[in-house]
């Protein structure tokens, strides 16, 4: 028990000795207001840096992303039905899907597949 608790104890002390030293060496010493300002081929920019993001194209790629990652898990059933008994089978299969299409309904109802407003 001594020994474990040594252990942790040793274990904590390096992870934090390491994070001190790593936050030490990473600090910028020296702040120039050139280096801080965005470049745009060596002119000062037109317009603002900080571009306003489209927080509907973000929600429809993380719908995709969902939706892409459930296609993934679909794809396997397939090579399996030689493997499983067919009503287990086409009773997953079934189930997942219809899973899949009620998030898409829900989706749907709620206008987050809307481009436009």
């Amino acid at each position: 028990m001594l020994s474990l608790s040594l252990f942790v104890l040793t274990i904590f002390i390096i992870s934090v000795a390491l994070m001190t030293v790593s936050s030490i060496l990473s600090k910028k010493t020296i702040n120039d207001r050139e280096k801080n300002s965005p470049f745009e081929c060596g002119f000062d920019p037109k317009g603002s840096a900080r571009m306003p993001f489209s927080l509907r194209f973000f929600l429809i790629a993380v719908i995709f992303l969902i939706f892409d990652v459930e296609i993934t898990l679909l794809l396997p059933l397939v090579p399996t039905i030689s493997l499983a008994n067919i009503k287990s089978w086409i009773m997953t299969g079934i189930f997942f899907l219809i899973i899949l299409l009620l998030g898409l309904y829900h989706e749907w109802a709620q206008g987050a597949l809307d481009w436009a407003e």
